[in-house]
């Protein structure tokens, strides 16, 4: 029985990671349940006898996360529709991060066990893991699907939360020069990139949008904001109700630079 077209080494240990139990593998997959356990003892990886037989492994998770806003959970979230990815076939999410110490972050907040997908040739980037339908069905109801990418609206977001999901949003697709001048998110969405420029306009930022189109015909927008003294006065806003560990050290530190030359007002 040959495997589906897709599917390689590296996914089928996600899958079994997040406790995904065989009998669920097997569609998904194409390979029989012997099939399945020869790659995963090629990898070295330990079996689970409740999963193999067909009981889901039980992860911790709290799986009111997000049913409950707070600055952590809004941060979260912000991550979640920029860098996350909702898995299509089975019950479970996942984000990716390079500094993997915002996973452990992220984790902690979720109440999460601490999963990681194996690295390889398609998994280069550290990728969290959660398995819960419960987890999935909440990010969906709050805009975030699988195949996100293009049409991922801007979430309804009470305004005190606000500035904490902006800065989840700029930790996961945004990028700030170096001399703090200039920042940018990235987004192939113009449903989220209106919803961003809104808000940095009630902000009293300056902030444009502007656009670009890849080489397979795809339209990504950028939303800018810009200026010597329009940076810090975003980041007093973002970094209000920041922990000491929820963001991005560079990323507060270029925009922060002249944070004391700001007029009072």
């Amino acid at each position: 029985m040959p495997r589906n077209p897709g599917i390689t080494d590296e996914m089928i240990i996600s899958m079994y990671k997040s406790g995904m139990p065989f009998k669920e593998m097997q569609p998904i997959i194409g390979l029989s349940d012997r099939a399945i356990r020869n790659v995963l003892y090629k990898h070295g990886v330990k079996m689970n006898r409740e999963q193999s037989s067909g009981r889901p492994r039980i992860h911790k998770i709290n799986e009111n996360f997000f049913k409950v806003w707070s600055h952590e959970m809004a941060w979260v979230l912000g991550l979640f529709i920029t860098d996350g990815h909702i898995n299509e076939q089975t019950h479970s999410v996942s984000l990716s991060q390079k500094d993997e110490k915002i996973l452990k972050v992220v984790a902690n907040y979720m109440g999460a066990d601490y999963i990681l997908a194996p690295f390889g040739k398609t998994m280069t980037t550290p990728t969290l893991i959660i398995n819960s339908k419960e987890i999935k069905k909440d990010l969906e109801v709050l805009g975030i699907k699988s195949r996100k990418s293009l049409n991922v609206p801007f979430p309804v977001v009470p305004e005190q939360y606000l500035p904490s999901f902006i800065r989840g949003v700029i930790d996961g697709d945004g990028w700030v020069q170096k001399s703090g001048y200039v920042m940018n998110v990235t987004t192939a969405s113009i449903r989220f990139a209106e919803g961003l420029l809104s808000v940095f306009h009630s902000w009293a930022l300056h902030s444009t949008i502007t656009s670009t189109t890849t080489n397979t015909g795809n339209i990504i927008y950028r939303v800018w904001v810009k200026g010597k003294y329009v940076l810090p006065k975003l980041a007093k806003i973002i970094y209000r109700n920041a922990a000491t560990d929820n963001f991005i050290p560079h990323k507060r530190d270029y925009m922060m630079q002249r944070i004391n030359e700001l007029p009072d007002k």
